[in-house]
């Protein structure tokens, strides 16, 4: 797929982005909206995260793994219990696996690790947004 395709929009979507990094947050914004989708909030934290989830009710939440107040398993577990269905791709660092694992066995849809080109990530929001994700890298 070119980097075209890959950055194709996928039609209006709502999303959150969780992450404690602000150039991370940043960086996957950029790619959201490059998609054709919103960024409805930002969360710095889990705990952050849980509470935006709740009020905004996103089509997509990225959520970092390791973040202060709530871990990314933690936040997800969460956002599930308000919504069983709720469509969360997990960011972690590639020193993460066994948290990446417990993330997936709790519902996480998709998975991408840091560094990640917009390319990779705009491929995997797109089949999550699609319905058609399944695994990770």
């Amino acid at each position: 797929m070119s980097s075209a395709e890959a950055q194709k929009s996928c039609g209006a979507f709502r999303c959150l982005v969780a992450d404690d990094s602000e150039f991370a947050r940043g960086n996957i914004s950029r790619v959201i909206e490059k998609l054709g989708g919103t960024v409805v909030g930002e969360a710095g934290s889990g705990r952050e995260a849980v509470s935006l989830f709740g009020r905004l009710r996103p089509d997509l939440v990225l959520l970092d793994i390791t973040m202060p107040e709530l871990d990314g398993v933690e936040a997800l577990r969460q956002i599930r219990e308000q919504d069983g269905a709720a469509k969360v791709i997990m960011v972690s660092s590639l020193g993460h696996k066994e948290m990446v694992w417990q993330a997936m066995r709790l519902g996480a849809s998709h998975f991408i690790t840091k560094p990640f080109t917009a390319d990779y990530a705009s491929l995997v929001i797109r089949s999550v947004i699609d319905g058609e994700a399944g695994g990770g890298s």
